[in-house]
């Protein structure tokens, strides 16, 4: 029998949200279109990209749980002015829930630089920053891929059996990458080229600081 399992993890986050990603099919080909046909070519770009990705999970750790931390934080001055504003009246200066999250948020995804980042526009025009990853799932048929997101991880997953007489083929593909705090899964996009290269981007959270709106009174 012959074996061959390949998976590596890039983070350890509990289980408790799951989202499938669709698959689309491209009938172009990465390798030619991006690498003039030289596999060789494409093959150092990918271990350059699994080099980023483990640096690049190290900065997004960082990030999500200052982010977190400024959440927590952000939740407890919250309470603190709504309490006193039941005591002593609405009064100036409150916090707007959330309003020292969305800054920190704001900051750090604005301070992110990767190679795997990059700017794009979504639907509606706005500018952004979008997370582009890519695969090598070459020796799986489309229907062996899957690709989802539990919690804050995106996961790839492949598997291909193959049994005969007197030999069966067993591999198994598994990558996991920390997704920055505040990504919509819905909104990620999966394309599988025709040479086995899937691609996989995911648009990051572009939240603006909060804003107050003052009426302006006619005398």
């Amino acid at each position: 029998m012959e074996r061959m399992e390949e998976s590596r993890s890039y983070s350890n986050l509990s289980h408790t949200s799951e989202v499938k990603v669709p698959v689309l099919q491209r009938e172009t080909s990465v390798v030619e279109k991006e690498f003039g046909s030289i596999r060789e070519r494409f093959d150092e770009e990918m271990r350059k990209m699994e080099d980023e990705m483990n640096r690049l999970r190290s900065d997004i750790l960082e990030g999500n749980k200052r982010l977190e931390s400024s959440f927590k934080e952000s939740r407890s001055t919250t309470t603190r002015t709504t309490s006193s504003k039941s005591n002593f009246g609405d009064g100036m200066g409150g916090l707007e829930p959330g309003g020292e999250y969305r800054t920190e948020l704001k900051q750090w995804m604005d301070n992110l630089d990767s190679p795997l980042v990059s700017n794009h526009q979504d639907i509606s025009g706005h500018d952004g920053k979008c997370l582009r990853l890519r695969f090598d799932v070459s020796e799986y048929r489309p229907e062996e891929i899957s690709v989802k997101t539990v919690d804050s991880k995106l996961k790839v997953h492949a598997k291909h059996e193959e049994k005969g007489e007197g030999k069966s083929v067993y591999r198994e593909y598994n990558r996991e990458f920390l997704l920055p705090k505040g990504t919509d899964p819905e909104l990620i996009k999966s394309t599988l080229s025709k040479d086995g290269i899937l691609t996989v981007e995911a648009p990051l959270p572009a939240i603006e600081p909060s804003e107050h709106r003052i009426p302006i009174s006619n005398f």
